[in-house]
């Protein structure tokens, strides 16, 4: 009962904050029809922005806006294409696409930017990346044989991952394994270790993918649940494989 009376007082509390401030009225209906969902939304969307500076209120609206309305950016991008025909924008929509995960719809976004002016560096790697995850592996390698070598160490690493991949899904095993464990003693977080280990999985080093993963075991232990964030599924595939290993 206590619990009850608490809601609606928070109800109450947040549609007077709407009239007072002149948000958008939809978030009256919202508050009524949706308590929970909306009260929370609207802590993090309309109240805590008044706090704009704090890194972290800002990271958490943008989680929010993203589950809210994931194709935000993508609208934005196709209406700014629709103004003008330029490579940037073309990548832009591509980027949106590719964020939602829609890899068939960008690449030919991705391939029209190319053809329409000078490939850099960054376009050229996301053009085969969205090559990759539409299974046209051969042309992905292609494109990245084709590219100027990077000097930046970063991106020499990010895009030596991505070719590793590639020469994983070829079947070219033994390119693709000293690659994996050069760019994972510079790449942050853990994706090439884990890729590492999982490709020494499938050609039964065991010795040698336990001391992998026992080296991010190691690493994970200093991260909260909360730096593990997206992360975390990787994390746990990890640990069950070692386990796997040691039993």
């Amino acid at each position: 009962m206590i619990l009850f009376i608490a809601m609606i007082a928070i109800q109450v509390a947040l549609i007077v904050d709407v009239i007072r401030h002149g948000r958008n009225s939809i978030w009256i209906m919202a508050l009524v029809f949706l308590p929970l969902a909306s009260t929370i939304a609207y802590l993090i969307i309309e109240v805590l922005p008044r706090f704009q500076h704090n890194r972290h209120v800002r990271e958490a609206k943008a989680r929010v806006i993203e589950k809210l309305d994931p194709e935000r950016d993508l609208r934005a991008a196709r209406e700014a294409l629709d103004v003008a025909k330029t490579v940037a924008n073309r990548m832009r929509v591509a980027d949106a696409l590719t964020e939602l995960g829609r890899h068939s719809e960008a690449l030919p976004y991705y391939r029209n930017a190319i053809g329409s002016g000078p490939a850099d560096l960054r376009s050229g790697e996301k053009y085969a990346r969205s090559l990759f995850l539409n299974d046209r592996t051969e042309e992905a390698l292609g494109v990245l044989d084709a590219m100027t070598q990077p000097t930046a160490q970063s991106d020499h690493d990010r895009i030596g991952l991505l070719r590793a991949r590639i020469l994983e899904e070829l079947g070219r095993h033994d390119e693709a394994l000293p690659l994996f464990a050069e760019v994972s003693t510079r790449l942050p977080g853990d994706d090439a270790r884990c890729r590492h280990a999982a490709l020494l999985l499938k050609l039964e080093r065991r010795r040698d993918a336990r001391l992998v993963l026992e080296e991010v075991e190691a690493r994970a232990r200093r991260l909260t649940r909360l730096q593990r964030g997206a992360e975390a599924p990787m994390y746990d595939w990890a640990a069950a494989e070692l386990a796997k290993l040691r039993g």
